[in-house]
């Protein structure tokens, strides 16, 4: 059961590699949400600190982006996008989901992607460990974040239909 609030909000994030942007993009065409990709809105804002010479990519200013982002999570019907958590106010989200993958798809996808070294062992330790699981579950009631598997389409199409279940189920309880 979803908490009632005025609006609702989610953040998805996950380990790079688990199927995010194919999950985010099909929610959007069913939902009419807005998708907000963290990362993408840090690019075209040049919201960075520095570049990481080690991972080879930039690291987030994460004051800049918030203050970015403030005035959009007012009215809610948004899909927040990002590998991490904890530094998004809580007050944000109504629900927030977390993507898991196997270690040996990861691999191969993260690999295919150009992950090599450091990078690559770094995520696929990550997703052994499950931090990206206990990140959401230290920064928001734990009865509101959800763990869903993305190992195949299958499950990829479950996990929208689920979702979409869960939103006709508050929308619902909001009436």
């Amino acid at each position: 059961m979803l908490p009632p609030t005025s609006f609702f909000t989610w953040l998805l994030f996950r380990t790079p590699g688990v199927g995010k942007s194919t999950l985010c993009q099909q929610l959007v065409e069913r939902t009419n949400f807005q998708w907000l990709e963290v990362g993408k809105l840090a690019k075209e804002n040049n919201c960075y600190e520095e570049f990481d010479e080690v991972y080879r990519c930039p690291v987030l200013h994460e004051d800049k982006i918030l203050d970015l982002m403030e005035d959009q999570m007012t009215d809610g019907g948004i899909i927040v996008d990002y590998h991490g958590c904890d530094f998004f106010p809580e007050r944000w989200f109504d629900i927030v989901f977390v993507l898991r993958t196997n270690n040996t798809a990861l691999f191969d996808r993260l690999s295919k992607r150009g992950y090599s070294g450091k990078k690559l062992e770094d995520n696929i330790q990550c997703e052994i460990f499950g931090t990206i699981l206990e990140e959401a579950i230290d920064s928001y009631p734990k009865d509101s974040v959800f763990e869903l598997s993305s190992n195949s389409a299958d499950e990829m199409d479950q996990n929208v239909e689920q979702i979409v279940q869960w939103i006709e189920q508050w929308k619902q309880n909001k009436m």
